[in-house]
């Protein structure tokens, strides 16, 4: 468990985590006037939710990372529901995700 939340950490603040995978980064999907880029990483033999949501603005790019419970067999799966996960923040949040 300890393991888990070290390496979500870690991902969120800019570091590699332990499990993270080498593989090349998916390209991201265009959304609402945001860019959604899924970041799945490896851990326990899983890939684990994640992405990246950003917004061009006058002032740079602002963005947002996030990870969640959820994880999946297979890369490919990965990506589709970080994407899914993403939109869904998107409609909820817009930009207070930033705040």
């Amino acid at each position: 468990m300890f393991s888990k939340l070290k390496t979500a950490l870690s991902r969120l603040f800019g570091g590699r985590g332990g499990g993270e995978s080498r593989e090349p980064s998916a390209p991201p999907v265009e959304y609402a006037g945001y860019r959604i880029r899924p970041t799945p990483y490896r851990t326990d033999g899983r890939y684990q939710t994640a992405g990246i949501i950003e917004k061009d603005g006058p002032e740079g790019v602002k963005e947002h990372r996030f990870v969640r419970a959820e994880t999946h067999e297979s890369r490919e799966d990965a990506i589709a529901f970080s994407i899914s996960k993403g939109k869904q923040i998107i409609d909820e949040r817009g930009d207070r995700v930033f705040a």
